[in-house]
Order: C-alpha cells, then sequence, then structure tokens
C-alpha cells in the first residue's frame, strides 16, 4: 500500500488536494479520473475512482431486442410523432 503526506491548498474559492504522479500510477488512474470521496470518520477520507456510467455505444451494445422486448412501440403511431400526420 502506498502511502503519502499531502497538503490542502486553497484553489479559487475551493480547496485542493495535489496527487502525486506515484500515487496515481498506485491507484491506477489518470487526470481526467472522477474520484468518490467518503468521510470515512473525523479526519479519514478515502479516495475510489467513481464507477463510469456507460456511455450511448455501450448501452446499445448490451442491447437485447428478444431480452430486452424489441421496439418500444411495435403499432401504428399514437398521436403526432414526427413524420407522421396526426
Amino acid at each position: 500500500m502506498k502511502t503519502a503526506v499531502l497538503t490542502i491548498s486553497p484553489w479559487g474559492n475551493s480547496h485542493a488536494i495535489r496527487i502525486s504522479r506515484e500515487l496515481m500510477q498506485a491507484m491506477d488512474i489518470t487526470p481526467d479520473t472522477s474520484l468518490e470521496a467518503t468521510v470515512l470518520s473525523k479526519g479519514c477520507l478515502e479516495l475510489r475512482a467513481a464507477k463510469q456510467r456507460p456511455g450511448l455505444a455501450e448501452k446499445l451494445a448490451a442491447f437485447d431486442p428478444h431480452l430486452h422486448g424489441g421496439e418500444l412501440m411495435q403499432d401504428a403511431p399514437q398521436g403526432a410523432e414526427f413524420g407522421h400526420p396526426a
């Protein structure tokens, strides 16, 4: 386990903790990684890489028409849908 002493510094109207390259490598994160911070107790903070939400490409790749019931609206148009006269 990698341990380091970090300093809280002012950053605009907030505060920031700078994470060294060594800690980032040990955590297997990059500068664009979102982190989830949890206060475990007074003075104890846990940082974890936040779970990434799947993008449209991942959602479409996971879509199975047989499992998910195919099209949502398999009927004729119900109202004033684009391209269909009401």
